[in-house]
């Protein structure tokens, strides 16, 4: 390839970076073969008990939600290993962890001590990370974030706790899929979140904050699964690209293939956005069973609704 490879804490990776998919979506499998590939595979922590019967037996019934945090750990660091061994040696694993779960800080710990080369952290703004990790140096520190705000405030932060992210995702809520960061469904559109204008921005910050020698990787993410849309990204200022979709539906990855199916066979219309129980928008394959869970939801609490959204689901260059 004549592409530019990326340089994350020291290791040279392709550019590009499989996305952290949850339930079970993105686990050993996909991570492991992506890595071993050369580039970086991610893990998702989300209730990774799921695969492995031997948990879910344990787990079972109605027992206690500290007996499931458990499980969940020790199936992540059984993934972790399992993915490390997959790659060879190759690439890089990371694990995708939600700052808006409550075990947030006990998978990243469980992360750096199972091995994983990086943790990655969307659905929040992860302040508090570089605490976390501080016992662990060698691993990479990967926040998911959507405009130049949200960047300035975080590196701002991290750099009075003499840390500075070793890599950043600049996830367009316009184009991606899964938890948005976005305060609303109606802000997916905002021009601020435009690739370009949080690439140029984003330099921009760093060479007001002096940063430029650290050439902290810039890593697009949202509606990418083309050749082309990477190299426009790549003109535009990005390291890298981070795509999730595409790598979902592969024999590799890690969920049934009835789930893939679903999303080979999706057209733009089936794509709804909703905001979910946990106060963020998200984007989903209509499916029967989302349907009923968003109408549960409704009755319940209140707080989850949907609209289909008519517009360009993918990036175009």
């Amino acid at each position: 390839t004549d592409l530019r490879l990326m340089s994350l804490k020291g290791k040279l990776l392709l550019p590009i970076v499989q996305g952290g998919m949850g339930v079970g979506i993105s686990a050993s499998r996909l991570a492991g073969t992506v890595a071993a590939l050369g580039g970086l595979g991610t893990i998702s922590s989300v209730d990774l008990r799921r695969h492995h019967e031997d948990l879910m037996d344990s787990t079972g019934g109605d027992v206690e939600k500290g007996v499931v945090d458990a499980a969940n750990l020790q199936a992540l660091d059984r993934e972790i290993n399992r993915a490390r061994e997959r790659s060879g040696g190759n690439g890089g694993i990371a694990v995708n962890i939600m700052k808006a779960v409550s075990q947030y800080p006990e998978y990243v710990r469980q992360s750096c001590e199972s091995g994983a080369d990086a943790v990655v952290v969307g659905a929040g703004l992860p302040l508090d990370l570089p605490e976390l990790v501080q016992d662990h140096p060698k691993v990479a520190l990967i926040p998911i974030l959507s405009d130049v705000r949200g960047v300035t405030l975080l590196v701002k932060k991290w750099l009075r706790r003499k840390r500075l992210p070793d890599a950043v995702v600049l996830e367009n809520p316009r184009y991606a899929a899964g938890h948005l960061g976005a305060a609303d469904d109606q802000s997916l559109n905002k021009p601020e979140y435009a690739f370009q204008r949080v690439l140029e921005g984003c330099r921009a910050l760093f060479r007001e904050l002096g940063l430029e020698a650290e050439r902290i990787p810039l890593i697009a993410a949202g509606g990418i699964h083309r050749p082309e849309q990477l190299r426009q990204l790549i003109d535009w200022g990005a390291d890298g690209v981070q795509m999730g979709t595409a790598f979902a539906v592969t024999e590799e990855g890690d969920a049934h293939e009835n789930f893939k199916r679903v999303l080979l066979d999706a057209e733009p219309k089936d794509i709804v956005t909703f905001m979910s129980v946990a106060g963020l928008p998200a984007r989903a394959v209509r499916t029967p069973w989302l349907d009923a869970y968003l109408h549960k939801e409704q009755k319940l609490q209140s707080v989850a609704r949907y609209r289909e959204v008519q517009r360009d689901q993918g990036f175009s260059p």
